[in-house]
């Protein structure tokens, strides 16, 4: 054989070569980035054409003289061979067939090799079509022990996971869980998923931590990269747990709120609440409380509170309290309802946010704004001083929003504008639907149809809520879902969290809808008095179909009870709305 230069566009192919199926892009795309950076390592063998022909013919390499010419090369270095009788078919042969691939962890010492010569990673993966990506994971090698090496080497890998968890541990640890996991005589492979698992450390993330970098160091945290992490994210994590958890309490103890807490984790990761607190799930009012606590991620979440009120026992007509016991002396038990007491009560903190999300942002026609502001007075939480009362409870902030209104001459004249902001913020001082809160019952949810609230609701498909909900009301959410009721209610319950994460589910039972039998009973009979007499004219503001109208297209007595409104929902399990 003779070493000789030559175009590689004068090469023609040889039509008895081995490899006849096209090769695939990406190992086309290895090669040409090969070639372009390190030229063409090992010749290809070309053989002259004999007797009549004219120039040579290849008999090896018809990849690497396709790829030379898309590089552009004008010249290449090839071994010429005398021309074989058989067309070089055994030796084109014997090249595709014998030649075997590098495993992973030769491929690993290459590539320390070529890092030790000045080469990058970025400039590695360059030369061999390879992402970066790659050629760290083949680096993660060189923190596995020799043992597990010679292993691997034989072509028994573990996955990408699994390697990047050996490679975290230490080689000591990892010398004691091989001496457990190492094959047996007569087995070929190694159970990396039981190696892996049994070096597997709880990772806790910076991106985590509440705490800062002084506090980090204080406890001894020294913060790992995690090379595989999307670039766009802080993946620095550690695996002192005991440490990451001790800065994340301090934190907690020197940033707490004004009446606040650090409350335990129950079984269940919630935060473990005083004896009969209240747990707040929508927005905090001036009285509630926060408590912190550390999740089952190592994260400080806030959660709040409200101390309940002691209940008055109900009075029997013969003056006795409802013990629950009848007079035959047999303790009367209860079904479970539906939905239970807390889950009433969340009902009614999700929509007094709702409402007043709706009245804050909502588009309110003038007419409609209006008639919400007189709807408002009819509440059951509202109250209107004489004067022959000094109590003033409740109605400063009323006047503030009232001030708006007031020029500097004393004249009530606002701008439109300046109105509409004052009424709404009015309304949402007054309006509420919370249990055993500032309840205005009925005539909440009647603003809250008007104004399209239900669509400010949140997600109610949380672990929290649906708690509150018994085995058929869960059972009854699964209809609309692909999620197949379970034998246990807990497992439904799971199921439908994780169901509805990427969906919003809100129960029937929350939204603001009002029947017809519900308006029928909240309007009460007519007393006959002069004072609702002398309104037979005006124009009816709730019409019998419970829609919020205005004015103008609705006619009729507005029939106002005189007597005291009374809130059925509050002796009812459910809060009654339309199915």
């Amino acid at each position: 054989m003779r070493l000789m230069t030559v175009d590689p566009r004068a090469l023609k192919e040889n039509p008895d070569r081995t490899r006849q199926t096209k090769s695939s892009p990406q190992a086309d795309a290895l090669l040409l980035a090969t070639i372009r950076q390190v030229g063409i390592v090992q010749p290809p063998v070309i053989a002259s054409q004999g007797e009549g022909g004219n120039g040579y013919i290849i008999n090896s390499g018809h990849r690497r003289v396709a790829q030379a010419i898309v590089a552009g090369l004008t010249e290449i270095t090839v071994l010429v061979d005398e021309a074989a009788n058989d067309n070089g078919a055994m030796r084109s042969m014997v090249e595709n067939i014998a030649r075997e691939a590098l495993n992973p962890v030769d491929q690993w010492r290459a590539v320390e090799r070529l890092v030790a010569l000045g080469w990058t990673e970025e400039a590695i993966g360059v030369a061999l079509a390879l992402p970066v990506r790659q050629i760290r994971k083949l680096r993660l090698l060189a923190n596995v022990l020799p043992a597990m090496l010679e292993q691997m080497a034989k072509g028994d890998m573990p996955n990408e996971q699994q390697l990047r968890t050996i490679a975290a541990a230490s080689l000591e640890e990892q010398r004691e869980v091989w001496k457990a996991h190492k094959p047996k005589k007569g087995d070929p492979q190694v159970s990396w998923w039981a190696v892996a698992n049994a070096l597997t450390k709880k990772r806790m993330y910076a991106r985590d931590a509440s705490f800062d970098d002084e506090l980090a160091r204080a406890y001894g945290i020294e913060w790992l990269e995690d090379l595989f992490a999307p670039a766009d994210e802080d993946s620095r994590y550690t695996t002192n747990v005991e440490a990451f958890l001790g800065a994340q309490q301090e934190w907690m103890t020197a940033n707490l709120p004004k009446g606040g807490m650090v409350a335990e984790v129950n079984n269940y990761g919630q935060a473990s609440l005083p004896p009969k607190a209240e747990r707040v799930y929508g927005k905090p009012g001036k009285g509630d409380r926060a408590a912190l606590y550390i999740d089952r991620d190592g994260k400080v979440q806030t959660t709040y509170f409200r101390m309940a009120e002691p209940k008055k026992a109900k009075s029997q007509p013969n003056g006795d309290t409802d013990s629950g016991i009848g007079a035959d002396g047999l303790v009367a038990t209860r079904s479970r309802p539906d939905v239970t007491r807390k889950g009433v009560e969340m009902i009614g903190d999700l929509r007094t946010d709702a409402l007043h999300e709706a009245l804050a942002r909502a588009p309110i026609e003038d007419d409609t704004l209006m008639a919400l502001l007189v709807l408002a007075l009819a509440g059951t939480n509202v109250s209107v001083q004489s004067g022959a009362s000094d109590d003033v409870y409740g109605f400063a902030r009323m006047r503030r929003h009232a001030a708006r209104l007031v020029g500097e001459d004393g004249g009530l004249d606002p701008e439109p504008d300046i109105l509409r902001v004052a009424a709404r913020s009015a309304l949402i001082d007054v309006f509420s639907a919370r249990e055993n809160r500032t309840n205005s019952g009925l005539v909440a949810r009647l603003a809250g149809q008007a104004i399209g609230a239900d669509h400010f609701l949140p997600n109610m498909g949380t672990e929290d809520f649906l708690a509150c909900l018994s085995r058929p009301a869960l059972e009854r959410c699964c209809r609309e879902t692909p999620v197949m009721p379970r034998a246990k209610v807990r497992e439904t319950r799971a199921a439908l969290v994780d169901h509805f994460k990427s969906a919003r589910f809100v129960h029937p039972l929350a939204l603001f809808a009002v029947d017809t039998a519900e308006i029928a009973g909240w309007r009460g009979p007519s007393n006959g008095s002069s004072h609702d007499v002398a309104r037979e004219d005006e124009s009816d503001v709730v019409p019998s179909d419970g829609a919020l109208g205005s004015p103008e297209s609705i006619g009729g007595d507005v029939g106002f009870a005189d007597d005291e409104l009374t809130d059925e929902l509050a002796d009812e399990p459910w809060p009654i709305a339309a199915e």
